[in-house]
């Protein structure tokens, strides 16, 4: 069995930058809903324009931001491993992140 995980993380080893710009960008979505819930409690009292850059700052700007600066650090921990065990958590990270998505009804 290790061997076949081992041959997929072979596979994975060219688009580990992808994969984990992937995986980032899965936890966000599940993530942004809470985020912007709180932001809007927050910023309830605020006036409309506020509430607008306040939204466009975070949505584009501090989601795009992570994803860019996070995805390098999970890249290179996932090439630190050997091949079968970052395929086993590649994969479990994204099966993990869809039971979370169907738990939450996103899907």
């Amino acid at each position: 069995m290790l061997n076949f995980f081992a041959s997929i993380g072979q596979y994975f080893y060219p688009h580990l930058s992808e994969i984990s710009t992937a995986l980032v960008a899965c936890f966000l979505v599940m993530c942004g809903g809470e985020i912007n819930r709180l932001l809007r409690k927050l910023l309830r009292e605020q006036n409309f324009i506020v509430r607008t850059l306040i939204f466009i700052i975070i949505n584009a700007f501090g989601y795009g931001l992570l994803i860019v600066k996070v995805a390098p650090y999970l890249s290179n921990g996932f090439r630190q491993m050997p091949s079968a065990y970052m395929a086993m958590t590649v994969i479990i990270s994204f099966i993990i992140i869809g039971v979370w998505a169907q738990k939450n009804r996103q899907i």
